[in-house]
């Protein structure tokens, strides 16, 4: 018998509160500035690459934690609403929940200010020992934001895999700059996918090549799958030579997101059976079709769209 989830995802969900274009330079002193775009809209990386997963057809699970507040209710709400079981989405007694805006410029690039509210305090209590025997796949995301599940985390891969579970990581950005790797490394041990975006890679290992950045970090362990935006994504396991994707030809509306929507899309084709390079061709689609409107879930695509934007790649469902 199957087991009931697909896959369970854990880590940040928050409202997004995204405006744009704004200038690079923000003009203080209380002068008020008109922005074109502003939305309200579901965020997180773990709870976009969730909506994600369940969009192209995944049995998804939420782990994670929100206040007891407005806030939280508008996660919980648009979590379900996409399809994902929340029954492990825990509200934090005392905390809010977290809040992110988002600041878009003309260029493409983001200033990304986010208040962490009850996020440092998700642990390993929070992912229930029930949910790792349960499903075939567990991804985790925003690994620096959260110290307390990030010292544990590889404690939760490890039992998830005992129980014959995947596993997969978007460590996402380091706010504190110092990208610890003695707290990630144990992590990678048991990652069977690592996710990273390319300044990410450069980050963590110091190499600007990212075909050899993504070798030093596939050789701990993980199949290392590179996200580098409109110049595509690449895979390396540590032993034969990387595999590339180009992006999808668009025109980007909002990219905000589009990284965690190609995370969805690489897990679930590789649920699917696809090998590598259709999965990392699948995964570049995913990000790029979220790229169509504003906010991180409006426009993911379902398998089929997926399906369809790759059709000169033997893809089977």
């Amino acid at each position: 018998m199957s087991p009931p989830f697909d896959l369970l995802v854990i880590g940040d969900a928050n409202p997004d509160v995204v405006l744009g274009p704004v200038p690079h330079h923000l003009a203080f002193g209380q002068h008020e500035q008109l922005v074109d775009q502003a939305g309200l809209v579901l965020g997180g990386s773990a709870a976009i690459t969730a909506c994600g997963a369940a969009r192209l057809g995944l049995r998804v699970a939420f782990a994670g934690r929100v206040g007891d507040d407005p806030a939280g209710a508008f996660v919980r709400a648009a979590l379900v609403g996409r399809g994902v079981d929340v029954t492990a989405l825990v509200t934090d007694p005392q905390l809010p929940t977290p809040l992110t805006v988002i600041l878009t410029a003309d260029d493409g690039d983001r200033a990304i200010l986010t208040a962490p509210g009850c996020l440092a305090e998700t642990g390993p209590a929070d992912v229930p020992e029930a949910l790792l025997t349960s499903v075939r796949h567990i991804h985790a995301a925003s690994f620096f934001l959260m110290p307390r599940l990030a010292r544990s985390l590889h404690k939760v891969f490890a039992a998830a895999r005992s129980y014959g579970a995947s596993t997969s990581l978007d460590t996402n950005d380091d706010p504190s700059g110092r990208w610890d790797r003695e707290l990630l490394d144990p992590v990678l041990e048991v990652t069977d996918i690592l996710l990273p975006n390319a300044a990410e890679a450069r980050a963590l290992t110091g190499i600007s090549e990212l075909p050899d950045a993504a070798k030093v970090l596939a050789c701990l362990g993980p199949l290392v799958v590179v996200k580098n935006g409109a110049g595509g994504a690449l895979a390396h396991d540590g032993v034969r030579p990387p595999v590339h994707a180009a992006a999808l030809p668009t025109e980007p509306l909002d990219t905000v997101g589009a990284g965690d929507s190609f995370d969805a899309g690489f897990i679930s084709a590789t649920l699917r059976g696809l090998d590598t390079g259709a999965a990392l061709t699948v995964a570049a689609a995913c990000g790029s079709l979220s790229a169509r409107g504003h906010g991180g879930t409006a426009t993911q695509p379902t398998w089929d769209e997926a399906r369809a934007v790759t059709s000169n790649q033997e893809i089977s469902s």
